[in-house]
Formats: C-alpha cells, structure tokens, sequence
C-alpha cells in the first residue's frame, strides 16, 4: 500500500475510535421508569379487583392479596413511598413467579406496623423491611401511622438492601445469610435460586396505600 494510502486509512481508523469512545462515554445511565401512572393499574397483573387507585395512590382493599408488575426484573433498585394504617400488613414481592407465596417462591420484603400490639411477638424476621424468613431489618426509621414513608429494595445479583427514609436497615448477601444459626433451607426458600421475576405488593387484606412507584434495571 502507498504511503499516502496508508496515513489515510490510519486517520480514518482512528477519527472512528474516537467517536465509539465518547459515545460510550456519552451513553445515558438507564433510567428510572415510573411503574404506576397515579391513575388505574395499568401494567399490573394479579388480584386487581383487591387494590383500588384513590389519590393517586394504589390501596390494598379488606380483600386485597397479590398484585404484581406485568414485566420481570432480574437486577435493580425498585422506589416507592408507603402508608400504613393501624395494625397493616402487606409486602412487596421479589423476584417472585406469578403463582405460590412470594415469601417462598421468591422473596417477601416485609412492609408492617411494627407497634401493632398483635405483632409484639413475631420472629426478628417478620418485621417491616425484614426479608421474610431470611433476613432481620433494624427496627428503626418509621414514622408514625399515617405519615408516608419512602422506601428503597435493592437486589444485585445475591446482594440485597433495603433502606427506609434513608436509614440502610437490611444489607445481606443472601448466599451466605442464616437463619436462627442454621442455614436457610432451599427446599423451603426455592427463590433463593430465582434471579429474577415480578415486583409486586402481598396484601393481607389490609389498608396500606403505595405512591411514586420506580424501578431501575441495573
């Protein structure tokens, strides 16, 4: 190749490496995306007639139990604000398949009155923000009943946390967490193996309402 051929060739090749660079480096993060449109329950799947949209908000009904998102997530950091009522149960399903308990099948993440007379007895793991049966939460952080809490779940391969109004009250890596000094029995817990599936909320029959609900693919 002539010499003249071959500066012009090297120029071209790296004007193009230039230019694949900065459009990595320009590449957006991914985006957060807004799961409820503060209107009906579009993009839900499940008990729909157990939740009702009211102030743009969605509320677990005295029938309330499973609603889930309609799409699948493996890794990410799912958003939302809560407000309990006296004595309510309710959580937010994980990695879940649309049939069977999400605590079992996939992961519960406890959302609870934990000043509830009637809870005063449970399981350190049964409590608000608490991975059902595998992890304790600190008990710390609520507001009072009726205030709106903001809440962040966050699963990344098998590193999960959980933050509430800011305060980090679950930091585990669920391959090596235990439960009362034994391990966690994967029979019992067949979502230890679930990498991913539905976002949802587990209701009890309880009023609790849900707001400003993200998730973030990571």
């Amino acid at each position: 190749m002539h010499i003249k051929q071959l500066a012009r060739v090297l120029r071209v090749l790296s004007l193009a490496c230039v230019t694949v660079s900065l459009g990595a480096m320009s590449a957006p993060p991914t985006a957060s995306v807004e799961l409820f449109n503060g209107k009906d329950l579009a993009g839900w799947v499940g008990d729909t007639g157990g939740y009702r949209v009211e102030d743009g908000a969605i509320v677990c009904t005295d029938k309330g139990g499973n609603l889930f998102t309609e799409k699948e997530y493996g890794d990410f950091e799912f958003s939302f604000e809560f407000r309990l009522t006296a004595g309510a149960n309710n959580g937010i399903a994980i990695r879940s398949p649309l049939q069977g308990d999400p605590a079992y099948a996939g992961y519960e993440v406890q959302v609870l009155d934990n000043g509830a007379p009637q809870y005063a007895n449970l399981k350190p793991y049964q409590y608000h923000g608490s991975i059902y049966g595998i992890a304790a939460a600190k008990r710390e952080a609520m507001k009072p009943i009726g205030e709106w809490n903001q809440e962040t779940i966050r699963f990344v391969g098998t590193k999960a946390t959980v933050t509430l109004n800011g305060v980090a009250i679950v930091s585990v890596d669920l391959a090596e967490v235990a439960k009362d000094g034994k391990t966690i029995d994967e029979k019992e817990h067949a979502g230890l193996k679930r990498t991913r599936g539905h976002i949802g909320f587990c209701g009890h029959g309880d009023a609790v309402a849900f707001r400003n609900i993200r998730v973030t693919a990571l």
